[in-house]
């Protein structure tokens, strides 16, 4: 009798009739915990957008003027004349050049008034999704900077910048090669992570290991002088994040600045709700549901204002590797 009374008021206190403590899965009921903002893996370092020097437009195109190099008569002036005449002559200019015009990466972003007004903290709920739509957005910007038919350095390299690997694996003399293209003051190689890595390999078995250099804020390894910066828009066997040992990719050497001739950025400027360059966001309004909506706009393009600005190394094989037994 006196044991089912113990038990019943053991039960009726909310005890365990085997502990006499506050477990943790009880206490965590009452805890409160440290939450991170939402994590995001695609997110990347986007050098290539950072190095880039980038000119703000006013009007969304970019005309590239250019001399026609070779057909003036001014070359008269670097042969021997003497003294009995002035030479005359002029610039003569491309009668058709190219023009840019900027296209958007957009996107809408919609979000639930219950939702903001009621989960918000202590992280709001619009300014996370804004922030996250952000990002994809500038990883797209980032891609079509290299990859773009329209005007990404991959994909608009002259062809006479252009060269292979000998052996498929990079190597110090396929790098030489590509500086010798790309002479008049190279700002950085580019390229995936994993073709910097097969690179290195090669390095150490010729016993020359890369040196590392400081550039833009980071360390990254160099080759005479010049950083390898790393991207997964170069992509292996058209692929951002390679599975295999083994794959085929680009490496770029890039001259920036518009002052040297080299590659740039371009962006529209001005823009209504610009948040950075180029970058708009916009609110849409609230529809009949309760369903607030931003609408993503981001203009961007790149020129390469002289061929030899850019130079690529193609049929970058990233999966040899030594036995060193």
């Amino acid at each position: 009798m006196s044991e089912n009374n113990n038990t019943e008021q053991t039960s009726s206190l909310g005890h365990d009739s085997k502990t006499d403590f506050l477990t943790s899965q009880a206490a965590y009921q009452l805890a409160e915990f440290t939450k991170t903002v939402p994590q995001f893996e695609s997110i990347t370092p986007r050098w290539l957008s950072k190095l880039l020097e980038w000119k703000p437009l006013e009007n969304g195109i970019f005309r590239l003027n250019k001399v026609k190099e070779g057909d003036s008569p001014l070359d008269l002036l670097n042969q021997e004349v003497g003294y009995q005449f002035i030479p005359e002559g002029y610039v003569n200019y491309e009668t058709n050049p190219r023009e840019y015009v900027l296209n958007p990466i957009s996107t809408i972003v919609k979000i639930s008034t219950q939702v903001s007004d009621i989960y918000s903290r202590p992280y709001d709920q619009s300014e996370e999704q804004l922030r996250l739509s952000v990002e994809c957005l500038r990883e797209r910007q980032d891609y079509e900077l290299i990859n773009s038919s329209d005007y990404g350095l991959l994909k608009n390299a002259a062809d006479c910048q252009r060269i292979r690997t000998r052996n498929g694996y990079p190597t110090p003399d396929d790098l030489d090669e590509l500086i010798a293209r790309v002479w008049k003051e190279p700002s950085f190689f580019l390229a995936h992570p994993r073709a910097i890595a097969a690179f290195g390999r090669e390095c150490t078995r010729r016993g020359v290991p890369p040196a590392t250099v400081s550039f833009a804020g980071a360390s990254f390894i160099a080759w005479r002088g010049i950083p390898l910066v790393p991207t997964n828009k170069l992509l292996v066997d058209g692929k951002l994040e390679p599975r295999g040992e083994t794959g085929k990719t680009n490496i770029l050497l890039v001259r920036t600045g518009e002052e040297r001739q080299g590659a740039i950025g371009l962006y529209q400027a001005g823009l209504p709700g610009e948040q950075s360059k180029g970058l708009s966001v916009r609110f849409m309004g609230i529809d009949n549901q309760g369903i607030g909506a931003y609408l993503l706009l981001l203009y961007s393009s790149a020129c390469i204002l002289s061929k030899d600005a850019v130079g690529v190394l193609e049929e970058v094989e990233i999966g040899h590797y030594y036995d060193y037994k």
